[in-house]
């Protein structure tokens, strides 16, 4: 398979690149500075030369993702996979009457515009791709029904976020085209903390289940967990 993956440089992005390659896939690996590649993408790039790309994509800078999308159409014809993991958490803890508006257009810039943006520009290659796959790491605070105060930001961008994946859905559902929006549950990266009590390389096996349909959610739910249990919206 053909993925590109946003957000590729560290956390959730890394660990879902390196169990992608060591698949056998080639993983276009989207960070905001490829002279600065992070230094576990870099070593695993040394150990898979032919299968992790360093991608140049800013997902809150259109241009950046345009040029992107321009250099993989000139290097392969179609992709396979996207997975838009690209995010921010900014303003935790934070009471309504603090928060930041400008963090607050910072976060859907880059948590919902970004993965709407993506899509615009990489569609077309997708659409070349076969068992086209398209996975937007969500969250469980993007969930109406489990709506708690705080987090404002991010909950507001992944509940938009999780309304533009049902409407990606039914843009593709002709093309055999499985779209999820995941929540990969509370893990250690820099974004969960370290005292969270998930593991990131976990959560990113159950994630390329996912993307290789090797785990199907049941009664066609869009909205789950890394191991594809249906989620409240």
């Amino acid at each position: 398979m053909e993925l590109l993956i946003t957000g590729a440089g560290r956390g959730l992005g890394y660990e879902l690149t390196a169990e992608a390659v060591k698949r056998g896939h080639r993983v276009w690996a989207g960070v905001r500075d490829t002279s600065k590649v992070p230094e576990k993408l870099a070593a695993l790039l040394k150990q898979f030369p032919e299968k992790v790309i360093p991608l140049l994509l800013d997902v809150t800078d259109e241009h950046s993702i345009e040029e992107a999308s321009a250099f993989v159409r000139e290097k392969t014809g179609a992709l396979d996979a996207v997975i838009n993991n690209a995010a921010i958490l900014l303003g935790r803890g934070e009471k309504l009457e603090e928060l930041d508006m400008r963090q607050v257009e910072q976060s859907v810039r880059t948590n919902l515009y970004g993965p709407m943006m993506v899509m615009k520009h990489f569609l077309p290659l997708l659409r070349k791709g076969s068992q086209q796959a398209v996975l937007n790491i969500s969250s469980e605070s993007g969930s109406m029904a489990r709506a708690y105060a705080g987090d404002y930001s991010y909950a507001l961008t992944k509940a938009a976020l999780n309304m533009f994946t049902a409407q990606l859905r039914s843009d593709l559902a002709k093309t055999g085209c499985v779209v999820y929006a995941v929540h990969p549950g509370w893990i250690r990266t820099d974004m969960g903390g370290q005292q969270a009590t998930g593991d990131a390389a976990e959560a990113a096996r159950s994630i390329m289940d996912l993307t290789e349909r090797k785990l199907t959610p049941p009664g066609g739910a869009w909205f789950i967990d890394r191991i594809g249990n249906p989620m409240e919206l």
